[in-house]
């Protein structure tokens, strides 16, 4: 009978790799933002604002008072420190001269940027200004106070034009419209968001948020305004009588700020959970995700995304600047400029160095090929044990593992290893138990293991037999965990099975006697 050869397939070991992050158009520009600088103030940074004309400095309202900061040197240009105590809300004008802020002693401060004096002070308001906003038309100012009004005053005449005082709760938040210099919105700690026309000084709408509002703003249409409370995010539709278009929960933490970017393009959410997420404005999904060391309660970025400034708890400022691209012909500052031949050449080009490295530093996935193909079963395990490969490389262990299981030649393998290649593969076990990508191959392994040591034990080290040991607790531990998560999936699915009998309980009219008690439910998750 003649002997057929077959080609010998080299052990693949792709399967057993991570997958790979999408490097998207958003991420590749989010990441030009260079290193942070950092910078300590001496309280909060409750409130962030870039001047709209250029060099784009920036205001951070804290403590008692208002620093502006040049976004290139990172130094306080300015300092206003007019304030007896704590400033809120610093917002420059959109020339750039003026600026406005709140403060905790009841007035509304207009201050020139140059000189630093106090211009004009209005001090109607009984409680604290948290956020004061120039008009669209630039001549008047808004204000919203924890005494629960929301009041426009007149810059030139210095009189209060109107006041509001529609909510029940602190007023934090607001917004003024982009297209109108009569609309107002105003966001409260009872839940609501109220839109003002101060032409006839009433309340045109009122949306539930369903948590205190932090932030708000419009979008540059001005027929679409966004809320931020609690952990979530919502867009409505101020046409369509308020209907709630989107609603966006990626953070698992108070939202604290709100912005637009990328030529409105753009939506930055900051939060006490450290992200800063930015999504596409079109579909709400997320892009690209910034963290953070420490809770943030402000934000702002500059006209171009030139610098992103975040406001932590602590009262540090972090400072992005971006590194400048090489502009394209005919390409328009302030927008993206990707090109997806650059992105797969890059992805390409960054997998082939990393093919190539791998191959320089380390040729045992050659030897493990050069040795199984000479049925040295030991020898070609061996070479997969080493701490280096184990342990930078695991994926190669587990893919030599799994093709001498397949071949049914791993109780040979393991039956030839000395003591140091065995407290090597016993340490590979034990700490990839967990690893999903490789449980499997750990539990058939081990196995094997079991069955060629059960019966001489004391062949092992005494080094070894105590990883053998960890190993065995390591997997009665995965044992308990995979127990209890079973047991909390069955309880889910009893809830997630009672709600819906409800459901069709209230459908078909079916006694009350028959649906479960809240009694019972509440034993349920008090078990879970």
């Amino acid at each position: 009978m003649a002997h057929v050869s077959y080609p010998f397939k080299k052990t693949n070991k792709a399967v057993f790799q991570k997958p790979t992050s999408v490097l998207s158009q958003d991420s590749i520009y989010w990441k030009k933002l260079g290193q942070p600088v950092l910078v300590k103030e001496f309280g909060a940074i409750d409130y962030l604002d870039f001047s709209p004309v250029e060099p784009h400095y920036f205001a951070a309202t804290c403590s008692v008072r208002v620093q502006i900061y040049d976004p290139i040197t990172k130094v306080v240009a300015k300092n206003i420190s007019k304030f007896v105590q704590a400033a809120y809300g610093g917002c420059f004008k959109n020339d750039g001269r003026l600026l406005v802020a709140g403060s905790e002693e009841s007035a509304v401060k207009l201050f020139d940027v140059h000189s630093k004096n106090v211009l004009q002070m209005w001090t109607s308001h009984m409680l604290q200004v948290h956020r004061t906003f120039f008009t669209k038309d630039q001549v008047k100012v808004v204000s919203f106070s924890d005494d629960k009004t929301v009041c426009l005053w007149d810059i030139a005449t210095e009189e209060k034009l109107t006041s509001f005082s529609e909510h029940t709760d602190y007023i934090r938040a607001g917004a003024v419209s982009p297209i109108s210099p009569d609309l107002i919105l105003s966001g409260s700690y009872d839940n609501t968001v109220k839109l003002y026309d101060c032409r006839c000084n009433e309340t045109a709408l009122t949306v539930n948020h369903g948590s205190p509002v932090e932030s708000t703003l419009f979008l540059p249409s001005g027929g679409i305004f966004i809320s931020a409370g609690g952990t979530e995010i919502k867009v409505w539709d101020i046409f369509n009588g308020g209907k709630l278009l989107a609603c966006i929960s990626q953070h698992h933490k108070t939202v604290t700020t709100l912005r637009l970017a990328s030529n409105n393009s753009r939506l930055m959410s900051a939060s006490l959970d450290r992200h800063v997420k930015i999504y596409d404005i079109s579909t709400f999904k997320v892009v690209h995700n910034i963290n953070y060391p420490n809770a943030i309660l402000s934000m702002a970025i500059s006209e171009k995304d030139d610098t992103l400034a975040v406001g932590m708890i602590d009262g540090v400022i972090s400072i992005k600047r971006r590194e400048r691209p090489t502009k394209s012909k005919g390409a328009k500052e302030g927008l993206y400029k990707f090109a997806p031949d650059y992105i797969e050449s890059h992805n390409s080009h960054s997998h082939n160095n990393t093919d190539n490295s791998v191959e320089k530093k380390t040729k045992h996935e050659n030897d493990f090929d050069k040795y199984l193909r000479k049925m040295e079963y030991a020898k070609a395990l061996g070479s997969l044990l080493n701490p280096t490969v184990i342990t930078k490389f695991p994926e190669k262990t587990a893919a030599g593992l799994q093709q001498l299981l397949r071949w049914k030649v791993l109780n040979i393998a393991i039956s030839g290893l000395n003591n140091k290649h065995i407290s090597f593969l016993l340490k590979f076990l034990r700490r990839n138990l967990g690893e999903t990508r490789f449980t499997r191959t750990i539990i058939d392994t081990a196995n094997v293991f079991i069955d060629v040591y059960e019966n001489q034990m004391n062949l092992l080290s005494e080094i070894n037999l105590l990883l053998y040991k960890g190993l065995q607790q390591g997997i009665e531990t995965e044992i308990d965990v995979s127990k209890k998560v079973s047991e909390l999936e069955g309880a889910i699915c009893m809830l997630l099975a009672a709600g819906q009998f409800s459901d069709n309980r209230d459908t078909l009219d079916i006694p009350n006697t028959l649906a479960p008690s809240s009694n019972a439910l509440k034993d349920i998750v008090i078990d879970v």
